[in-house]
């Protein structure tokens, strides 16, 4: 590999945005006196969440409604009655306290300090500006990046080819010379191979054995390839 530039996702890649989620929850529901199963909130919520995060990717629907109807339907599906004006209020909450949770996946800190040294790293990631930067900043991560690239500064999400080739341009990258990190098979993986980057899929799977890409299962086996 002639590779000098390193791209990673950020949430669900190096920050731990399942705990920090839960525990940003948990926070504003012991405020808002919100008496629910917490741990059967989450587990209706994960997906959910998810379904809209694809919608909003796909540009189906807006922040806004992305940020209300993830949480409407949350509710709804539990039968927990809650008004507009409290979930809006626990939307805006949710992402002013988000960033203040700092939990990072096993080894990022260890296996950042070990690539510093031989590769430049840049951050591609399609969650909200105002969150990303805060979250980079309070976790200590902001350190070990040069170009931090969202979706929301381009225009365009993940997988969409103009992120990638933006962020390559601010770095002064090819993507011969390119490797992107990522979780999500789609967003990060598919989106690197298709402008000619490399790409390595951080998966539990065991079924995503491909010839097109790498698959590891913790950030530590970044060290035997890179």
């Amino acid at each position: 590999m002639n590779t000098k530039h390193l791209f990673f996702d950020l949430d669900h890649t190096l920050w731990d945005f399942e705990t920090n989620s839960e525990l940003t929850f948990k926070q504003i529901f012991k405020e808002q006196n919100i008496a629910i199963n917490f741990s059967e909130f989450f587990k209706i919520y994960s997906p959910i969440n998810m379904r809209y995060w694809r919608l909003y990717r796909d540009n189906k629907i807006s922040k806004e409604e992305l940020r209300y109807k993830r949480l409407r339907e949350t509710f709804d599906t539990l039968a927990y009655k809650i008004s507009d004006n409290l979930i809006n209020l626990i939307a805006r909450d949710y992402i002013d306290y988000l960033p203040n949770y700092n939990n990072l996946l096993e080894g990022t800190i260890e296996v950042l300090e070990y690539l510093k040294l031989k590769y430049k790293l840049h951050i591609i990631t399609n969650g909200f500006e105002e969150v990303q930067k805060k979250k980079l900043e309070k976790s200590n991560l902001l350190r070990y990046f040069e170009i931090i690239v969202t979706s929301e500064c381009v225009g365009v999400k993940k997988p969409n080819p103009k992120v990638f080739e933006h962020a390559m341009e601010r770095a002064f990258a090819s993507p011969a010379e390119s490797v992107m990190i990522g979780d999500s098979l789609e967003a990060d993986v598919h989106g690197a191979i298709q402008i000619g980057m490399k790409a390595i899929h951080l998966t539990k799977e065991d079924n995503n054995n491909s010839s097109d890409f790498l698959n590891i299962k913790t950030l530590k086996e970044l060290k035997k390839y890179l």
